[in-house]
């Protein structure tokens, strides 16, 4: 199980607060532990969630840093300004015991 929390935000985001979280149990999204979905974040979180559930290895996907490995880092596409009025999203991803 991931649980995918908000943990910034670049500009303005209509649908995420800083904190916010989405949890994942393989391809199924959890929706009564899912505080908001948008299609911007799940267009890049969904490349992950799979490889991620099944396979923990965010150092080899590039998704965080030496030292930080129990915890995968993505950003929603949103350019946010000049480009949009958005902004951009950044997620932290880590694994969960159903429990959780």
């Amino acid at each position: 199980m991931l649980e995918i929390t908000v943990e910034a935000i670049k500009g303005r985001c209509p649908v995420y607060s800083k904190g916010d979280r989405m949890v994942f149990d393989g391809p199924e999204i959890i929706l009564e532990d899912t505080d908001a979905l948008c299609t911007h974040a799940l267009s890049t979180i969904l490349h992950y969630t799979t490889v991620l559930d099944e396979h923990w290895i965010p150092l080899e996907l590039g998704l965080t840093r030496e030292g930080d490995e129990k915890h995968a880092y993505m950003q929603c596409a949103d350019p946010g300004q000049p480009y949009t009025e958005g902004g951009t999203v950044i997620f932290c991803c880590r694994k969960v015991d159903g429990g959780d």
